[in-house]
């Protein structure tokens, strides 16, 4: 018997299969740009939304806005995968009717620090490029959340310090960046374009930089002051981990091998404070929303998705849902987010007239029960210490302020609280990433189980909990009972317990 000739690999998506994808490009039309933006925190959301909007706006109205991504943790397989394909990678956007790949080419060049120190250093001194923008999580702004200053505490901030020509962290880069521009021939710095899910990015971003700059050289903390832009931004789109099926999908659709695809829900929302000074590409012309505060939208998406996010995710966590999509078809859990965004959060937000908050949640449950999606609770409740302030503890100071009760949104930080144990209601252990998962998991397991000492532990670690909201009687008698329905009943008993 003769056995089937083994089949050949696909080639690889370069540059030079691009006159066999017409259908699969935003337009066959293309002028290769110089860049003129740098990216760091080149992950999965800046390829699925930022760029695309970037690519979408040269298509529209020209400009030199090819982007320049930095992977800051020294992954240099990342670089090499990408660099191997020119820059090149499919956005799988996965709706219900079904997955659509398109092939980006926005993205021109991908660095890796620390590998390479020299060839950023370069890219940053260079007068073309007018935007550094960043999706680097609230954890990579090495930020006190006490003081909103640089953490000094920090051993990368010390070294930084210590070695300012040798910078790891992302003020340490951007202080040495922008004293560079200064101490250039036309002394022009560029914007810094934060693109995190922080309230207030863009100033949060600016008193970091500053703070660090002053400790180095008070003029150059005077200079940047005064020089350099920090707009605000508010994103917004699903964008889960790449696993095999985006690499298939892509492999079936292109007829090319892809090393790099992300995936996507078809929503997206980027809303732009308007100050660049320097210019910025036209990404109005590609559906975003330019305009003078971005704190109203900002709110809206940080309390109404990320906040119920969160409390998906350690519910889910604990009540053993893998994905936001079988979490949100459970109908109590659908009822819980249903309600705590219409009664708890909802009338925390003070949004433009225009702006139609009940379309907005019933978009938002649409959009997590996405069957095509996949995405995984233990991706959502990664980083917990870091999210809980601004998605969770900033509306409950609402509610509290306005003498409004918030029993739901006590349930998602007792749920946090219990998902520090690294186990679900069934006994399945789950692994805790957290920059203080040593010491959060330490003061869980020091509670062994029990409410009030899990509380007491929890709300003493001043990282996460404001003194003012530890110490206030009613937070801590209403928490203390979602922690008493978690314990008793579980997550699932705890949620049908709410409604």
């Amino acid at each position: 018997m003769n056995s089937a000739a083994p089949q050949s690999p696909l080639p690889r998506l370069t540059r030079d299969a691009l006159p066999a994808l017409p259908t699969h490009l935003l337009s066959p039309h293309w002028r290769e740009p110089r860049i003129g933006i740098v990216h760091l925190g080149i992950g999965n959301f800046h390829r699925a939304h930022q760029a695309l909007y970037t690519e979408e706006a040269m298509l529209a109205a020209g400009g030199d806005w090819g982007i320049c991504g930095v992977t800051l943790q020294g992954d240099v397989s990342k670089r090499d995968a990408l660099m191997e394909q020119h820059g090149l990678y499919s956005v799988v956007e996965r709706g219900p009717d079904g997955a659509k790949v398109t092939v980006l080419r926005a993205l021109r060049e991908v660095l890796a620090m620390p590998h390479d120190h020299a060839a950023l250093f370069a890219r940053l001194a260079d007068p073309a490029v007018r935007i550094v923008s960043l999706t680097v999580t609230e954890k990579g702004y090495c930020r006190d959340p006490k003081t909103g200053e640089v953490a000094l505490d920090d051993p990368a901030v010390a070294h930084d310090l210590a070695h300012p020509l040798a910078p790891r962290t992302v003020p340490g880069i951007l202080v040495a960046a922008l004293r560079a521009r200064r101490d250039a021939a036309n002394g022009k710095p560029f914007t810094v374009l934060s693109c995190d899910n922080l309230a207030h990015n863009g100033a949060a971003l600016r008193q970091v930089v500053c703070s660090f700059a002053r400790r180095l050289d008070a003029a150059l903390a005077d200079w940047i002051a005064a020089e350099v832009a920090f707009p605000s931004t508010m994103v917004d789109r699903i964008v889960p981990a790449t696993t095999e099926a985006e690499r298939a999908t892509a492999a079936e659709q292109l007829g090319y091998r892809d090393a790099a695809p992300v995936p996507c829900e078809p929503f997206r929302q980027w809303v732009i404070e308007d100050r660049f000074p320097q210019g910025r590409p036209a990404w109005e012309a590609a559906g975003a929303q330019l305009v003078d505060d971005v704190t109203p939208f900002e709110l809206a998406k940080l309390r109404m998705l990320n906040g119920t996010h969160s409390t998906l995710a350690y519910l889910s966590m604990l009540g053993g849902f893998a994905t936001i999509d079988a979490a949100i078809g459970d109908p109590a859990l659908r009822h819980l987010i249903h309600a705590m965004m219409t009664e708890e959060i909802a009338p925390t937000l003070r949004m433009p007239v225009s702006f139609d908050l009940a379309g907005y949640r019933d978009a938002l449950l649409e959009r997590y029960a996405n069957p095509a999606l996949k995405h995984r609770c233990a991706q959502i409740a990664m980083d917990g210490s870091q999210k809980l302030p601004p998605r969770l503890l900033a509306t409950i100071a609402a509610r509290i302020a306005a003498d409004q009760p918030y029993r739901r949104l006590a349930l998602a930080v007792a749920a946090w609280m219990t998902f520090l144990r690294g186990h679900a209601d069934d006994g399945t252990r789950y692994e805790i990433s957290d920059p203080f998962a040593g010491r959060l998991t330490a003061l869980a397991a020091s509670a062994h189980g029990e409410p009030q000492a899990l509380m007491d532990a929890l709300l003493a670690v001043q990282e996460v909990f404001p003194a003012e909201l530890a110490g206030h009687a009613e937070f801590r008698a209403t928490l203390h009972h979602a922690l008493e329905l978690l314990r008793k009943h579980g997550a699932r008993g705890a949620i049908a317990a709410l409604q």
